[in-house]
C-alpha cells in the first residue's frame, strides 16, 4: 500500500512543478478572437499559423474562439507574421509584465534657418 501511495505522489509531482515557460521575446497584447483562424492583437487582425497554440493560465491548449475578450497575453509570431503562440496572461501576470507608460516623445527641435546656398552672400 505504501508503496502504491509513494509511486502515486513522485508521479503527481512533476506536473504539480510544471512552470509556464513564456519567451522574453513574445510580444504583449489584448486579444480579441473575430471569427474562424483571425485574431485581434492590439488592434491589428492576425491569422493564426496551422498548428498555432493558445495556452490558457494552467496551460492547457484551448481554442481561439474559446478566448476571453480582451484579455492580455502574450504571442509570437512565426516566420510569415502568422501567430504561431498565444499565452493568457492573469491580471497578476499582465499586470508585472505590463510596460511602464512612456512620457510622449518631444517633438525635435527646428533647425535654425539658413540662406540657401547660391552665388550670392
Amino acid at each position: 500500500m505504501r508503496l502504491l501511495l509513494l509511486s502515486t505522489l513522485l508521479m503527481a509531482t512533476p506536473v504539480l512543478a510544471q512552470l509556464r515557460a513564456i519567451p522574453e521575446d513574445a510580444r504583449l497584447a489584448q486579444v480579441r478572437y473575430l471569427g474562424g483562424n483571425l485574431v485581434e492583437l492590439g488592434g491589428q487582425p492576425f491569422q493564426l499559423a496551422p498548428g498555432a497554440q493558445i495556452r490558457d493560465l494552467e496551460n492547457r491548449i484551448v481554442f481561439a474562439d474559446a478566448l476571453p475578450a480582451d484579455a492580455w497575453v502574450r504571442y509570437r509570431l512565426e516566420i510569415n507574421g502568422l501567430v504561431h503562440r498565444i499565452w493568457l496572461l492573469s491580471a497578476e501576470e499582465a499586470a508585472r509584465q505590463a510596460p511602464a507608460p512612456q512620457p510622449p516623445p518631444k517633438p525635435a527641435p527646428k533647425p535654425a534657418a539658413t540662406p540657401p546656398p547660391g552665388p550670392f552672400k
